[in-house]
């Protein structure tokens, strides 16, 4: 049972909703804050990013095959959605900014682990990273609800901007760099450690108003995981998911295998990423102005399978018009997919268990694409049976996209804790 959707909460999820929030603590300085955020969100896709350009050269290294680069690929993904659940308690034990600061140093260990010390830390630090940045990814938007209640817009715009701008240059320029390494892809990778390391640098100096985690109060949520609603947004939320981590790992070399240099297919992906500025901000923007979001739903994973096709089949004098094809639907499908969770909440409380559903199983599920892609490839022998996998994927998540974005709310309560 759902319940219609009349008015619409506040299109921000807090990491520590679960408890009555401090007051703000002293020496907010909004400027620091926003730069600090903003270089943040920059360090929360490169790691995601930055390996499939130098695929080919690390698996000619390492002598890694189809399936096991394809678990390389899906293994941070995987932790994307094991590891967001500890978020909020370590927020709650620590501060939101304490544990940030932590785990961008956690993340820098992560990237520079899977560069430097061989076939098993590859796989040990690429894990390191995915839960960093399913961690962090929980805890900004807690920070957003919190110190800039007026301008949750503003504020998740300039976030999704430089997730966006963070994984095209990774995408881009970590081919060149193992260039300019002498074609080594190990110095190339390890460079993403050094900007996670000056925005924790940056963030030092929220640590001294750091939340002491003094909370008064909680709540709990019933009758979520039984709501046929909360599970359509799940299954939307990975499923598209899945696709955008099927680029991110595979899309350069399939690209070099259909005759593209490494660097060009580096810039390919890195443009691809990039152009999802446009509907990463338009897609939220449509969608809550329109009755339901079905057609923008439907809309945006049309654009996403069409410029997935395009890529795999189209001659490749036609390969840049797909490409932002491709990014202008993964751009809204991502973006859409976060305004869900809002749209379908009745109040923040709700909205923050919607949200740790919706990322931990939506991306456990979305690492299995990454996965299929390589077991496929290995057992194919070729790129083209991708076209139907694709396909299917899309279908699956246009199905639980027209359910997610219907006009309304998940039917489940808020309910204070006991004790």
């Amino acid at each position: 049972m759902t319940q219609p959707l009349h008015d619409l909460p506040q299109p921000i999820v807090d990491a520590e909703i679960d408890d009555v929030p401090p007051p703000r603590p002293p020496a907010f300085n909004p400027v620091m804050l926003v730069i600090g955020m903003i270089l943040v969100g920059l360090n929360l896709r490169p790691a995601l990013s930055s390996v499939a350009p130098v695929l080919g050269a690390l698996r000619g290294d390492t002598g890694l095959g189809a399936s096991a680069a394809g678990l390389l690929t899906t293994l941070p993904v995987l932790c994307l959605g094991l590891f967001a659940p500890l978020a909020p308690r370590l927020a709650r034990r620590w501060g939101a900014e304490r544990t940030a600061f932590a785990i961008l140093l956690l993340l820098a260990a992560g990237l520079v682990l899977r560069a430097l010390l061989g076939p098993v830390a590859l796989f040990v630090g690429t894990a390191i990273a995915g839960a960093s940045i399913g961690i962090i990814g929980v805890l900004l938007p807690g920070i957003v609800k919190r110190d800039f209640p007026h301008h949750p817009g503003t504020m998740t715009g300039l976030y999704t901007m430089a997730l966006c701008l963070g994984a095209a240059v990774a995408a881009g320029a970590t081919e060149p760099l193992r260039l300019a390494f002498d074609g080594h892809w190990q110095p190339a990778l390890a460079f993403w450690a050094l900007p996670a390391v000056l925005a924790a640098a940056l963030w030092l100096p929220q640590l001294r108003r750091a939340d002491q985690g003094h909370h008064r109060q909680g709540f709990d949520v019933v009758g979520l995981w039984r709501c046929p609603l909360a599970w359509q947004v799940t299954f939307y939320m990975g499923l598209q998911s899945s696709l955008a981590y099927c680029v991110f790992g595979w899309l350069p070399s399939i690209l070099v295998d259909r005759g593209l240099t490494p660097v060009a297919a580096g810039w390919v992906m890195s443009v691809s990423v990039l152009v999802q500025l446009v509907t990463a901000l338009g897609g939220p923007w449509a969608a809550t102005r329109a009755r339901d979001q079905r057609l923008v739903i439907a809309v945006m994973l049309v654009l996403t399978w069409a410029g997935l096709l395009g890529c795999l089949f189209a001659p490749l004098s036609q390969l840049w018009p797909w490409a932002i094809v491709l990014g202008l639907g993964q751009g809204g499908t991502f973006s859409v997919a976060l305004t869900l969770i809002v749209l379908r909440a009745r109040d923040p409380h709700v909205a923050a268990h919607l949200s740790g559903m919706a990322q931990g199983v939506g991306y456990t599920l979305a690492a299995l694409g990454p996965f299929a892609v390589g077991v496929i490839h290995d057992v194919s022998g070729s790129w083209t049976p991708l076209g139907v996998f694709f396909t299917v994927l899309s279908v699956a998540a246009l199905v639980a996209g027209l359910g997610a974005g219907r006009n309304r709310y998940v039917a489940a309560r808020t309910v204070e804790r006991a004790g």
